[in-house]
């Protein structure tokens, strides 16, 4: 099933005029900083006494938000109102539910600034990254909305002289849908949005580090059209609100992005068949990866560099497909680590909002994990550059390599998710396929070479979701690169990707005897 769609444009922060709007979007958000927002459930707006405060990762003294904080009773009354919702949304036409996915995407494109502004303070995101994340997020909306109009057609199946015969989608009923923090509104806007165009309703848990992105997004929802107890906001505590849910018997599907910890509780949870309960319940997940780049001896050796130390360094490293690997051919390793090393030492890490080009990591725990890997690194590596960071004010890490590291270290295969590189020496094209291979998880990867064979290889042997060539390992984009992984990187579910749909549906044959 192919629809076309071009996705949204980045903005180009080398005109001038887009920089003053930024900046402009920049103070306006500013000014909104520590407001509160409310659940929203069944429509209805309920503030609680217990708040989740929201900081800015780059200045720590300063709240982007206090938001409240749900509880089981809470969340039982969500339930209900999005199980009993589901009987009337369901019956929702198909198109009349891409529509509302049409007007939130063009309420977001009108305010693409501000929306990129409150991930600048409150996910730490430099603006290229921010205005990227806005962009994924207009993106999924238009792209499933898209994909919904063809859904509602059926699949063709053979029909007979005897029988007329159709195969429908529907949706599966109260699905729980928990977000990330690091594309706090891309990821959490694309599930959501996937589970409701395909008429289920929502139970909307985001992270608690990101959750006033959450709400601004349920707001422009509402602003849409969205009927009441559609999606329900309600951010808690993954211990209390998320396991309750998770294992609700009406909890249909469980959508999760997140920790591999965190996704294999909530897969070995949702086996479990509760009392009431008359179904098994789909979990959709992505747990991160353990991402590797490969270069070669006849590959283009600035095109190495410069794709290991963006794919590695932007964001902070703190993207499932960060490139945390770089496996070089033994013949060109002291080169590209030379060229990579210098590239890292002209990066520049601060205050987004001051366009630096590296930000914190998210939070106290993220600096303490990285910064303890960092420690493990300076035993089985050489650090060549980068390796202090600073919590004084905020989470700050500066962009580190390792050399020298064996294929077999912790810092080789354990998902850091921080601003750290490890590069080790490969003997031949095979060996490095080995090294890339040699992790639980199977997320990205890329291959940098001019060798054909090299290339055709590769595609068989390496054993990762996402696959790329001459480039970086990440920048998927909704439409063009359907995004999953094996193995413990998750479901391999293909965000973004031509059967993402169906994974919110079951299929139902409507056969008839003529």
């Amino acid at each position: 099933m192919t629809v076309p769609y071009k996705h949204e444009p980045f903005t180009d922060f080398q005109l001038e005029e887009n920089v003053q709007q930024f900046q402009q979007a920049l103070q306006q958000v500013k000014n909104e900083l520590g407001k509160e927002y409310d659940l929203v459930i069944g429509g209805e707006r309920i503030s609680t006494k217990d708040k989740i405060t929201s900081v800015n990762p780059s200045n720590t003294s300063e709240i982007v938000g206090l938001v409240s904080k749900a509880n089981q009773a809470l969340a039982e009354k969500a339930m209900q109102v999005a199980d009993q919702t589901f009987n009337s949304w369901k019956k929702w036409d198909a198109e009349v539910r891409a529509d509302i996915l049409f007007k939130a995407a063009a309420i977001v494109r009108r305010r693409k600034h501000e929306f990129s502004a409150y991930l600048v303070y409150e996910a730490g995101k430099p603006w290229n990254e921010a205005d990227a994340d806005t962009a994924e997020a207009i993106d999924f909306m238009e792209y499933y909305a898209r994909q919904m109009i063809e859904l509602k057609k059926g699949y063709p199946i053979e029909s007979r002289v005897i029988e007329k015969n159709r195969l429908a989608y529907i949706p599966l009923g109260v699905g729980v849908v928990i977000s990330p923090w690091n594309f706090a509104f891309a990821i959490m806007a694309g599930m959501t949005s996937a589970a409701l165009v395909t008429g289920n309703t929502v139970l909307l848990k985001p992270a608690s580090t990101t959750p006033v992105v959450a709400a601004k997004f349920i707001e422009v929802l509402e602003e849409a059209g969205l009927p009441a107890g559609v999606v329900n906001f309600i951010p808690g505590s993954g211990s209390e609100v998320g396991d309750y849910l998770v294992d609700h018997p009406r909890t249909r599907f469980i959508s999760f992005t997140g920790s591999r910890d965190v996704g294999v509780r909530i897969y070995e949870r949702a086996a479990k068949v509760h009392e009431g309960q008359i179904w098994l319940k789909r979990v959709v997940a992505e747990m991160g990866g353990k991402d590797t780049i490969i270069v070669d001896n006849q590959a283009d050796l600035d095109l190495a560099a410069e794709s290991i130390v963006k794919s590695a360094f932007g964001f902070s490293g703190q993207k499932c497909s960060a490139c945390s690997r770089a496996v070089i051919h033994e013949d060109v390793y002291d080169e590209v680590l030379e060229k990579a090393v210098r590239l890292t030492k002209e990066l520049t890490v601060g205050d987004p909002a001051k366009r630096s080009f590296m930000g914190p990591v998210n939070d106290q725990s993220a600096f303490d994990k990285v910064m303890s890997y960092i420690e493990i690194g300076k035993k089985e590596g050489e650090l060549v550059t980068g390796g202090k960071g600073d919590d004084t004010t905020g989470y700050f890490i500066e962009p580190t390599i390792f050399a020298g590291v064996e294929e077999t270290a912790r810092i080789m295969k354990e998902e850091i998710f921080g601003p750290v590189v490890a590069f080790c020496k490969a003997k031949d094209f095979d060996h490095a396929l080995k090294i890339a291979n040699n992790t639980d998880y199977g997320l990205t990867g890329a291959v940098i070479s001019n060798n054909r064979e090299h290339i055709e290889k590769s595609k068989e042997e390496f054993h990762v979701g996402n696959l790329y060539f001459n480039r970086g390992c990440t920048g998927a984009i909704v439409g063009y690169h359907p995004f999953g992984g094996f193995n413990m990187s998750g479901t391999d579910s293909k965000a973004g990707g031509p059967d993402y749909l169906l994974l919110f549906t079951q299929a139902k044959l409507l056969s008839e005897q003529l």
